[in-house]
């Protein structure tokens, strides 16, 4: 579980970007002037001039601590929670434009006043938010968690599988629970899917009703299948199940084994897998799938990370996929990137599909996009 706070903490103070740290200094004068703990602190380590400014401003220091304790707080509660991730990382990427920070540009010294004190009213209100019980429910961009917050029994189902499952995975070590919490999240998607709900965020809410009972019978199923591991993590997680069918959720049980060879979980986060098409065989199959991504924290747009986690090197400008290497850009945090590829499958022994693809690259196709 450490390792998810980790990627939090690094999202929230920016200690993921990639880029070199940039000269706050404007017309000869620097942030070291106006703000005395930025040279006690070593704040020019950060690469980032928000990041500078929350190291060298006390108010804005103390404010950042009680922001990640509140991270923290929510963390404990959701069992996706590189959910809070994203939505976090979106919080500072609009945190930042309105208050007037775009990318690693330098603050000029006559802004670094106001430009702190937005930063603090910005990160008091939004510790407050997180601290407020419904903010889970204000926060959800599925159309399964539109659904579930607007109907409280479906809400109160929810609630009570998320603590049992937490428990469980509270058991385990850290690199289990890591896995713990992917599996959890690959469930979820795998629910969304059986229940019509798959990419359907813009759809109105009254036209969705019919999926209710759906979600009641999957989680009741769910919470079923948790009180039979009798508090045992290792009954309920970690059994490296096959897929039932050669279908999107054997698709999405494949992209998490690739991903987690290639330690992806702090860059990118799966958020959709629908099915384009197959062929079946009695023994295998080939599943053409789109796999949509969010990533979490920035890397180069041609890198191990960018080949291991999504298939490809990309061209950002033309934002479409670009096999050969090209210029050093990086994906910005919530940008949403989109492949297509056909994923080979095989027959179990005992039954179900297992995924006989070890690596994305190469895919059919590829597409980069602005966050929503």
């Amino acid at each position: 579980m450490r390792a998810v706070w980790l990627a939090v903490v690094a999202v929230q103070f920016g200690l993921a970007h990639p880029l070199l740290a940039q000269d706050s200094a404007a017309g000869g004068r620097s942030i070291g002037e106006k703000l005395p703990l930025f040279a006690k602190n070593h704040c020019e380590i950060h690469k980032d001039p928000a990041n500078q400014l929350f190291c060298a401003d006390p108010e804005l220091l103390a404010a950042g601590e009680k922001l990640a304790a509140a991270i923290q707080e929510r963390l404990g509660r959701l069992p996706d929670r590189l959910l809070a991730v994203e939505e976090n990382a979106e919080w500072i990427r609009n945190r930042n434009q309105s208050c007037g920070i775009f990318g690693h540009e330098p603050i000029r010294f006559e802004n670094i006043e106001p430009v702190t004190a937005c930063l603090l009213t910005e990160t008091e209100e939004r510790t407050d938010i997180l601290r407020d019980p419904n903010f889970d429910c204000l926060a959800v961009n599925t159309a399964a968690g539109a659904l579930i917050c607007s109907e409280p029994s479906l809400a109160e189902t929810e609630t009570d599988l998320n603590k049992d499952a937490l428990t469980l995975i509270g058991k385990l070590n850290e690199a289990d629970a890591k896995d713990a919490f992917a599996e959890f999240a690959r469930w979820t998607r795998d629910r969304d899917r059986r229940c019509n709900l798959a990419g359907k965020e813009n759809v109105p809410l009254s036209e969705l009703s019919a999926s209710e009972d759906c979600l009641a019978d999957t989680m009741k199923q769910k919470e079923t299948e948790i009180a039979a591991a009798k508090g045992d993590p290792k009954k309920f997680f970690g059994r490296h199940l096959p897929s039932p069918l050669p279908n999107a959720d054997a698709v999405d049980l494949c992209v998490a084994q690739i991903h987690a060879a290639n330690a992806c979980g702090d860059f990118v986060r799966v958020s959709r897998v629908i099915e384009k098409g197959s062929e079946i065989a009695d023994q295998s199959a080939q599943v053409t799938a789109e796999v949509e991504m969010i990533v979490l924290s920035p890397f180069a747009a041609c890198s191990p990370v960018a080949s291991g986690c999504t298939g490809t090197c990309w061209d950002l400008k033309a934002g479409k996929a670009k096999p050969t290497p090209g210029n050093r850009d990086s994906f910005p945090v919530s940008n949403r990137i989109r492949i297509e590829k056909a994923f080979s499958l095989q027959k179990a022994d005992k039954g179900g599909w297992r995924c006989n693809t070890t690596a994305l690259p190469p895919v059919d196709l590829g597409v980069t996009l602005g966050p929503n």
